[in-house]
């Protein structure tokens, strides 16, 4: 099927073939016609699936027949995201698919200063795209009116959760007409997330994907049994006998992402650190930099894994297991995205078994061990400059010792 099936305008048919949508993923055929026909959806689908283009081109599809009989004035949709990050890429996804359309959107989120924000509402748009928090404050601060919105989406419903959101997210209904629109998208689904969606869709198409398998069919998936002291070697290992490929790498703390990124430093291995310590500035700079491919390595934690959807990342390496056997899901989602193949690598020391066992349960499968024996210990200690420069640590340190005592006997 095309996408000239939905009936959809030609600004935005004109705008999906630059950007090579040949046809349909799964969400989009099932959640496109439903979204047009004004339905609530409640949506259950992978990470990497095509979710942002699913209700970004019927939204901007709708819209944009309103404008172009004069019947759309002021806000119209609000898409309510978890992370500074991910507005910023959904509000990219939307101006790339109505770049020929006269609809337009604009993100807004905490951490930088609200003036530039306001004015930019003040200007007049069509959809935005927040995260609660900020949205909430602008609301309660009367810069943005909401009475007006006929369509509110959800996205990543399940982490907003995950971060505290939930009071926010009710909060802000209060402000939001009661006859409108609601799709709510999720990677997860629980009695939380339950609660929450059927307390904002009414009569809702739903739509589940893949339920029997959270993660997307074209990643593959593989395991190092390998302990703690030993990552960072297996790692450049990798990164050398990959040398061309773009890598994510998940680890569990702030701390061990600036460790791990200065460990690949010492070995002449570039890379930049994403996590909850960085200003926004900052973090727009890194996933910049990550974007272009100006650095192939980019060390992250959890707060991070929903925000980051760029094309091309051929590996996510956990290497830290996630205490959430959710987050294992969120993390992978980052490769293969779309059609593209993808590779997911998990390191696993003795202390991180109980953790992989629930990874597991929670797939559904187990995921294939890769032999890594003793003797592969050794090839890749050989391979590492960082091991070579212990060593010659080492080495000097005796010379240096052998010296002193040879000063010591001629006194």
């Amino acid at each position: 099927m095309k996408f000239e099936k939905f009936h959809i305008q030609p600004e935005i048919i004109r705008s999906l073939k630059k950007l090579n949508f040949k046809k349909p993923t799964d969400i989009q055929y099932k959640a496109i016609p439903a979204i047009l026909k004004g339905e609530d959806v409640m949506a259950i689908a992978q990470t990497g699936t095509g979710k942002t283009a699913a209700f970004a081109i019927p939204i901007i599809d709708m819209i944009q027949e309103k404008k172009s009989s004069k019947r759309s004035e002021g806000l119209r949709c609000v898409v309510m995201v978890p992370t500074h990050e991910l507005a910023i890429q959904i509000k990219e996804v939307f101006e790339e698919i109505g770049q020929h359309t006269h609809v337009k959107t604009f993100a807004i989120f905490g951490g930088v200063e609200q003036d530039r924000q306001i004015q930019k509402l003040q200007a007049g748009l069509d959809v935005l795209i927040a995260t609660p928090g900020r949205l909430f404050d602008l609301v309660s601060q009367k810069h943005l009116d909401l009475r007006k919105v006929e369509m509110l989406v959800l996205d990543e419903a399940d982490h907003m959760l995950d971060l505290g959101f939930y009071k926010d997210i009710q909060d802000l209904l209060r402000f939001l007409p009661r006859k409108r629109q609601t799709l709510f998208f999720s990677a997860t689904i629980n009695e939380k997330i339950k609660k929450l969606a059927y307390s904002l869709v009414k009569n809702a198409i739903r739509i589940q994907i893949s339920p029997k398998n959270p993660v997307a069919k074209n990643i593959d998936h593989a395991l190092i049994y390998v302990e703690m002291d030993e990552k960072r070697f297996v790692l450049e290992r990798i990164l050398r006998e990959h040398e061309k490929s773009k890598m994510l790498v998940f680890v569990r703390t702030k701390v061990r992402a600036e460790r791990v990124m200065k460990a690949m430093d010492r070995v002449g291995i570039k890379a930049l650190t994403l996590h909850g310590d960085k200003d926004q500035k900052d973090r727009m700079a890194v996933m910049r930099t990550f974007q272009k491919g100006e650095i192939r390595l980019l060390i992250a934690t959890d707060v991070s894994a929903r925000g980051i959807d760029i094309s091309g990342i051929a590996y996510v390496i956990n290497y830290d297991l996630p205490e959430q056997a959710e987050n294992y899901v969120h993390r992978v989602g980052r490769t293969g995205r779309g059609r593209e193949k993808g590779q997911a690598l998990s390191f696993c020391s003795e202390h991180e078994k109980e953790l992989l066992l629930k990874i597991e349960d929670f797939l559904g499968h187990r995921i294939k061990v890769l032999e890594y024996g003793e003797e592969d210990q050794l090839v890749t200690k050989d391979m590492s400059l960082d091991a070579t420069q212990d060593w010659r640590a080492v080495m000097q340190e005796i010379e240096q010792e052998d010296k002193k005592r040879k000063k010591r006997k001629k006194r």
